[in-house]
């Protein structure tokens, strides 16, 4: 499989398959954005009325598909919460199986309630103790008022057009970060410049908006029934990076940052991986070489991996604030305020 998915290849291919495919699929994109303008002209004229949750809510999103750290940010907010004396919860819609694992394993005392219904979600959370919500994966859900709206954006994506589902990422145009309470770059495999440059596009269509820059970064190397290692120690390792996330290809510069030499397989992001997929990677493994994922992965691959293989292991990631650290710890603020005139 290629480094890139099938998906990305559409997106960001220069091929002559790949042009051709975003033009037979660009009616439906245009169809897309309509509804996307007409339904946040509705919110914006109020015409749809956003309902005032149980709980004060923090929302992470982003305006474009996978691959900006939503699950890891969210959950590192909702940690930062929890040292200032709050009783967060995190609520999401679920898309896939592995978000609420993710979550369970990054931040174990923290709920996680899965729930199309975001508010009956909060009011569980209520019921159960917890006095704020943050809100995973909630930009485009409008439905819920909020206190403060954090919008991600990627680093490390690729620079085009600003195309619609379903030939680009994009779920609203960038000048829907108007809305925004605070902008967050994200970067994994990304230079810090690059950051920085998408922080000055960011202040020139949403004027106003705070803005700041956090890295996503590979942290320690987990194998089960093993002392977890530092990323340093894959250096000069063959590693098959295996990535069913957005923008997998970053996972594999990270690693290759670190000194491995990567062989990539990239899938779909939350792609439902089957016993059969675990064996096929486990048996395609070269001589020396190991296999790591992704902690979004590794919560469905670990259980299915044949015993008989050599062992899976999986990366951990670290939030670091490169700048707007003040940004962040306003948005904060605001939101325990929030939460101590409900109380």
């Amino acid at each position: 499989m290629a480094e890139r998915s099938l998906v990305e290849a559409l997106w960001w291919g220069t091929g002559a398959g790949s042009r051709i495919a975003r033009v037979l699929l660009a009616p439906f994109s245009a169809l897309f954005a309509l509804i996307v303008r007409v339904r946040n002209a509705c919110y914006d004229r109020r015409l749809f009325p956003a309902r005032v949750p149980r709980l004060p809510a923090l929302s992470v999103g982003n305006f474009t598909v996978g691959g900006t750290g939503k699950t890891p940010v969210s959950s590192w907010l909702a940690s930062q919460l929890a040292s200032r004396g709050a009783r967060p919860a995190i609520v999401l819609r679920g898309y896939g199986d592995d978000e609420p694992l993710v979550h369970a394993r990054l931040t174990p005392s923290i709920p996680v309630l899965v729930n199309a219904n975001r508010l009956e979600a909060i009011e569980r959370a209520a019921a159960a103790g917890a006095d704020i919500a943050v809100l995973d994966d909630a930009f485009q859900h409008r439905r819920v008022a909020r206190v403060a709206d954090v919008v991600l954006v990627s680093a490390d994506v690729p620079d085009g057009a600003e195309r619609s589902l379903p030939t680009g990422p994009y779920r609203e145009p960038s000048s829907s970060l108007r809305r925004a309470s605070l902008v967050i770059v994200t970067r994994k495999a990304a230079s810090l410049p690059r950051a920085r440059a998408l922080v000055a596009h960011s202040i020139a269509v949403a004027p106003g908006v705070p803005t700041a820059i956090v890295h996503l970064a590979l942290e320690s190397v987990h194998f089960e029934a093993r002392p977890t290692a530092p990323l340093a120690s894959i250096a000069g390792t063959r590693v098959l990076a295996i990535a069913g996330v957005g923008n997998g290809a970053a996972f594999g510069d990270q690693l290759r940052e670190a000194g491995a030499t990567v062989r990539m397989r990239a899938y779909p992001d939350h792609h439902p991986f089957t016993r059969a997929d675990a064996q096929s990677l486990a048996r395609g493994l070269g001589p020396g070489e190991i296999a790591l994922c992704t902690l979004k992965d590794a919560v469905k691959l670990l259980p299915l991996w044949p015993r008989e293989a050599a062992a899976i292991g999986y990366v951990s990631q670290a939030v670091i604030i490169d700048e707007g650290g003040d940004a962040i710890t306003a948005i904060l603020d605001l939101a325990i305020n929030a939460r101590l005139r409900q109380l």
